[in-house]
């Protein structure tokens, strides 16, 4: 009795600043949410027995709890009759050993509506007024277009004020019927085929084209992102869009959780979706690409113009003419002295580990789109460091395997230093005899028996 007291008043009692509000709208994890709980307890002058488990709790309700099939069902046959379908739901980020989940449920709430609306992601919870504008907004619809149905009446309050026609779900043939009358299609009695969220057993990002079929090989299922500008990838043409936090809104495809392997850019994503989509992520692995939380003393770009071997990052900041970046010979500029290609020959030998057909798909590759687009990745470090401020403070507590490469002279070893203070279940692997280019350089020695190794 004390414990579910205690619960209720995190919920209901500690206001829009508590632990609860904040991990609805994104600002705490869900571990982050069991430490704020004990600090709340003791501000209550409150023990919380050692047993006490928020995450337990989540479990418990996601586990027990039952999608209602009829509803969903419902939202299908809407969707099948042209009607535009939103899930609008108060939820949080699971970085829990219990994570898959929330992973299979939203995977599952994916297929089937046309837009999945997370407070954690938005940072506006129900009943917050703005959380339906942000909706409405999105939909493109106009209040009185609108059917909103929730099970708890304070929810619906807001909405009924903007002009939203509202349903309060208690019995789930009482309310179906009041959607049928509103809506004018027929819903009881009516069945669709509900698609079943994929749960592979053993799913792995890879997105270098020796890699992937390395994987494959060794028995593995193998999807590529969508890294935006780069070969057969999309190429949107806007700066924005090509930022940490667009990259990361990975598609669902019916797959709930997948081991998630980056290099370089890769890199970046795969730690950023450690980060802030944890409930997607059985596992991660960096290849050079460290983990690195941002620091808000420092502005990204004042930190990047005090490492000389990261100037050509300076020099992609600004977009130029379309016919600067027509020949892959005039992409770097003479750069600083100390800077990324100082000490080069003027005319450098043939690249040992990309030549004949592999070089001559890559120039076919960057000619589709240019270097513009792929450069705009470079052209958003600071919303990516703004971005990563969102998190502070946050752990990755997925199991992390970093590797890095005695030769990487841009992405140095001595980055990833302190790396286990923010991933507690990171194991480490280093390649000595290696560059920049892990999965390509170091390909024929660690395939086939060390490729798990790796």
């Amino acid at each position: 009795m004390i414990f579910r007291n205690f619960l209720q008043n995190v919920i209901l009692g500690a206001g829009p600043d508590g632990p609860y509000a904040r991990a609805m709208k994104g600002e705490i994890t869900l571990s982050q949410l069991e430490e704020d709980c004990k600090k709340f307890a003791a501000s209550l002058g409150a023990s919380l027995p050692e047993t006490f488990s928020v995450a337990q709790v989540f479990e418990d309700f996601m586990t027990q709890g039952k999608l209602n099939t009829a509803l969903l069902q419902a939202a299908v046959t809407l969707r099948n009759n042209g009607f535009r379908t939103c899930v609008l739901t108060n939820n949080w980020i699971d970085d829990s050993p219990q994570r898959h989940i929330t992973a299979l449920v939203h995977s599952l709430l994916r297929r089937q509506f046309d837009l999945v609306i997370e407070s954690c992601r938005i940072g506006l919870k129900k009943p917050d007024p703005r959380i339906y504008e942000y909706a409405l907004d999105v939909l493109k619809a106009k209040p009185q277009e609108v059917i909103f149905l929730d099970d708890i009446g304070a929810n619906l309050k807001p909405a009924q004020e903007m002009g939203v026609a509202t349903i309060l779900v208690k019995d789930t043939d009482a309310a179906l019927k009041e959607l049928q009358d509103l809506c004018g299609i027929q819903l009881l009695g009516h069945e669709e085929t509900l698609p079943i969220a994929c749960d592979p057993v053993n799913v792995t990002h890879g997105y270098v084209p020796i890699k992937i079929p390395a994987l494959a090989e060794a028995g593995f299922r193998v999807l590529a992102l969508d890294m935006k500008g780069y070969g057969d990838s999309t190429a949107p043409p806007d700066i924005e869009e090509y930022s940490q936090e667009e990259i990361c809104k990975v598609g669902d495809s019916g797959i709930s959780q997948a081991v998630f392997i980056g290099h370089d850019w890769g890199g970046a994503v795969v730690w950023n979706m450690s980060l802030f989509y944890p409930e997607r992520v059985r596992a991660v692995a960096g290849l050079n690409t460290p983990f690195r939380p941002a620091n808000p003393n420092v502005d990204v770009m004042e930190m990047i113009k005090s490492r000389p071997v990261f100037d050509y990052q300076l020099y992609f900041q600004e977009p130029v003419s379309t016919s600067q970046r027509s020949d892959v010979l005039t992409l770097l500029p003479p750069l600083s002295a100390g800077g990324l290609l100082a000490g080069m020959p003027e005319d450098p030998p043939p690249s040992q580990i990309l030549a004949g057909a592999d070089l001559q798909y890559f120039i076919q590759q960057f000619k589709k789109s240019g270097f513009r687009r792929p450069l705009n990745w470079y052209r958003n470090m600071r919303a990516n460091w703004q971005w990563s401020l969102s998190a502070k403070d946050r752990k990755i507590l997925v199991p992390a395997l970093m590797v890095t490469a005695g030769k990487d002279f841009v992405l140095h070893p001595n980055l990833s230093k302190g790396m286990e203070e923010w991933i507690p279940q990171l194991t480490r692997g280093h390649i000595e005899e290696c560059g920049h280019w892990t999965p390509m350089e170091r390909y024929c020695v660690h395939s086939g028996g060390g490729l798990a190794g790796v």
